[in-house]
């Protein structure tokens, strides 16, 4: 994978002109895909997983670890031929010129934030939760996503600053479970052969790829560095080398708690807990107060809801305005300056979803959604590849896109009929939406 450059025009240190002051350095950007990645899946997923795969969790995390850096290497390519575009939804823009199918990619990007939302409010009200409150999971759900609804109406904006210590406060949690296992199995506990059990009658190479499903909603939160392309200096180079770093190292501290959950706790026990890894810090026997890893893992699923939602209002916000959706979706309090009309909208479908009550069917619809978001993209390396530029960029080898298709057609073959009709209602609602907005637009002007 190489740089490629214009040679009419020369490139500046810091990438092409731009408006906004390019304040992001190579660590920033880092920490906040890191963040992004880590988020709080891995916290509420490892039992989900281990329903499937055992004790052989390391298996699915390794092989959407390899899906996820396939469909990587085209975000680096197309932010950074492209660093003031605003994501999957321009490029598809940009390389099919077709309205509906960018409309989709968008709308699927919006579905899947209030999707996964949705999934975090469970993991957030399970035994996390009840280590300090008793309370019952999906009112609970409801109620943290109208808190999160009156944050997000209140203006909350999350600094770069600000990013770096909750993506600390998530990684501590991590790696407090790596550590207190080591300790554990130096004290003589845990049982290490549990990493290579799969379950009885299961097809180890089946029962992974099914895995890797849930896996890789674990590592999709890159595509939201897309963002803030036009803030990062010299975005060719940090671009690239902060996307696949933050991807790895993400991977690497999966795989290790992957491991030490399998070693720690029989699948039987993972798979029956709504809080693995507070599970997994009891059994070492190690002195971590369960509210103190709770309290850890609470913050890391709240930060990613809240963050998530304001994502997710924000895209309707904008979708609205630019009449992809319907136009009071568009409103905003007068004083607060906040979109409360989306943000209503999307929570309230967020809330509706959490009425499913299980967060491996909400994390498979998400991950459905952006399987298609991530095909439109691999697919736009290629058309756009005819486009130039006149600044330096990265360009990815030509096999690495194709081979992102091909991985996400592979996952989206292993969708369970009940994840298709989630995902296929959720884009039927965005289709009217459109062509609802596109309706009222078009009286509007005449």
């Amino acid at each position: 994978m190489t740089a490629a450059t214009s040679p009419q025009t020369p490139t500046t240190d810091d990438g092409p002109p731009t408006k906004l002051n390019r304040r992001i350095t190579g660590p920033l950007l880092f920490l906040f895909i890191l963040g992004d990645v880590l988020g709080a899946g891995i916290y509420a997923l490892m039992g989900v997983l281990s329903e499937n795969v055992g004790g052989a969790l390391w298996a699915p995390l390794v092989l959407a670890l390899l899906l996820a850096l396939l469909t990587a290497g085209s975000y680096a390519e197309l932010v950074t031929k492209y660093p003031k575009a605003g994501g999957a939804a321009v490029f598809a823009e940009r390389a099919f010129k077709v309205p509906i199918v960018s409309f989709l990619v968008g709308f699927s990007m919006l579905a899947a934030g209030v999707t996964s939302a949705a999934g975090l409010s469970l993991a957030f009200s399970g035994e996390y939760l009840t280590t300090f409150i008793d309370v019952p999971p999906i009112p609970a759900a409801i109620v943290f996503l109208a808190l999160i609804a009156c944050l997000n109406a209140r203006g909350i904006s999350e600094s770069m600053k600000s990013n770096v210590v909750m993506t600390i406060i998530e990684l501590t949690g991590l790696v407090i479970v790596i550590v207190v296992v080591a300790i554990m199995l130096g004290n003589g506990g845990g049982d290490v052969s549990r990493v290579g059990q799969f379950p009885e009658g299961s097809v180890p190479a089946v029962a992974t790829l099914g895995a890797a499903i849930v896996a890789y909603y674990s590592f999709v939160g890159f595509e939201t560095s897309a963002n803030v392309a036009e803030e990062i200096r010299n975005p060719s180079k940090v671009y690239p080398l902060a996307l696949f770093g933050s991807l790895a190292t993400a991977g690497v501290v999966y795989i290790l708690v992957g491991l030490a959950s399998a070693i720690a706790l029989p699948a039987s026990e993972l798979s029956e807990s709504t809080g693995p890894l507070l599970a997994v810090v009891a059994a070492s026997g190690v002195g971590i107060p369960e509210w103190l890893f709770s309290l850890i893992a609470l913050v890391a699923v709240a930060n990613g809801a809240l963050l998530t939602m304001i994502m997710s209002s924000r895209l309707a916000y904008g979708m609205s305005e630019h009449g992809l959706l319907p136009s009071p979706l568009s409103r905003v309090l007068p004083k607060r300056r906040t979109p409360w009309v989306a943000i209503v909208a999307t929570t309230v479908v967020a809330m509706l979803l959490t009425l499913i009550g299980d967060l491996g069917t909400l994390a498979e619809t998400v991950v459905l959604l952006l399987l298609f978001v991530f095909i439109s993209t691999n697919i736009s390396v290629l058309v756009l590849r005819k486009d130039k530029v006149e600044h330096e960029h990265f360009r990815v080898w030509t096999i690495i896109p194709i081979l992102g298709v091909g991985s996400c057609i592979l996952l989206l073959t292993q969708q369970e009929p009940l994840v298709w009709l989630f995902g296929g209602i959720l884009l039927a609602v965005g289709a009217v939406l459109y062509y609802i907005a596109r309706l009222v637009h078009s009286k509007t002007a005449s």
